[in-house]
């Protein structure tokens, strides 16, 4: 690397410079409010507090973890932002392939318009009041499938996997598993889906963060506190702070209270955090290859 950098002319040194130097201020940028969330959830409250956690913990405390778990609301929504992230990504995988898959096909006459109409909601739709009440009517409000079924597949990410399979997976496979006497279905499962991975592992990493972080529709559609996701306790414990330090008459209590809140916040954060870091080792080495085939054609 270096006996490369040092054969290349003078211009062409400074523009290396100029964006290693700008990629690197990105990254700080970037990486330092991370570094303090995960420092400040490590530290004591009243350091968080004094402003004395500047990079790395100060006094090491798990008490605002313990302080996590063992708030029950907390544990809860976690639980069921596992749940609807899981059950909402396979539904989702599911319907995308078996949506994109026949629009893939040429000899499939009808999938330009059905493609038209498929795109034509990306751009249009009925509304907030008449989703809320589409939901109503199929009795979904106040159950888990209100955050799973009304979302249970992605136009855009179709496109992206019908691009794939037309791109990828060439005819003649199609017409040599007729000759086997494969049927439609099989070569779907044994054919299409193992050649699809690239692409499957980069939609269950789209499909998986936007059930993660979706609050919208709890908010919508679910009233009952035994069913709301993570999004939700989050938004009431960093947004609707609900204590109210007015009440209190004891300064030190107050703010040893006040302490115990912010680390609360930080400590959130993280677990809130770490389901959506774990995905991403998984679905890497197929992230660039899944995107990018089915980009360029050729």
């Amino acid at each position: 690397m270096k006996t490369k950098f040092k054969s290349q002319s003078l211009q062409d040194k400074i523009f290396i410079i100029v964006v290693y130097s700008l990629l690197i201020m990105l990254f700080v940028i970037v990486a330092y409010p991370l570094i303090y969330i995960v420092s400040a959830s490590f530290s004591d409250p009243q350091a968080v507090i004094s402003g004395e956690v500047i990079l790395w913990p100060v006094k090491p405390t798990l008490r605002g973890y313990a302080a996590v778990f063992k708030n029950s609301k907390i544990v809860t929504g976690f639980i069921n932002s596992i749940f609807y992230m899981v059950a909402g990504t396979s539904l989702n995988i599911v319907m995308t392939i078996l949506c994109a898959y026949p629009l893939s096909r040429k000899e499939f006459t009808a999938r330009s318009k059905l493609a038209a109409i498929f795109v034509f909601t990306m751009y249009f739709s009925g509304g907030l009041v008449p989703s809320y009440i589409l939901v109503n009517k199929l009795g979904l409000i106040n159950t888990p499938w209100a955050m799973i079924i009304p979302s249970a597949m992605s136009t855009y990410n179709m496109i992206i996997c019908r691009t794939y399979i037309q791109n990828s997976i060439p005819d003649e496979l199609y017409e040599a598993g007729q000759l086997d006497g494969c049927t439609p279905w099989k070569y779907l499962i044994r054919v299409v889906v193992p050649l699809s991975k690239p692409i499957i592992a980069v939609l269950v990493l789209y499909y998986g963060v936007a059930k993660w972080n979706n609050y919208f529709d709890a908010m919508i559609y679910l009233k009952k506190d035994a069913l709301q996701p993570l999004t939700i306790v989050m938004r009431e414990i960093l947004i609707q702070n609900k204590v109210d330090f007015t009440m209190i008459s004891d300064v030190k209590v107050a703010s040893e209270l006040q302490g115990l809140t912010q680390l609360l916040k930080y400590s959130t954060i993280v677990v809130a955090s770490v389901p959506v870091l774990l995905i991403y080792p998984f679905v890497q080495k197929h992230f660039v290859k899944g995107v990018m085939i089915g980009a360029v054609k050729g």
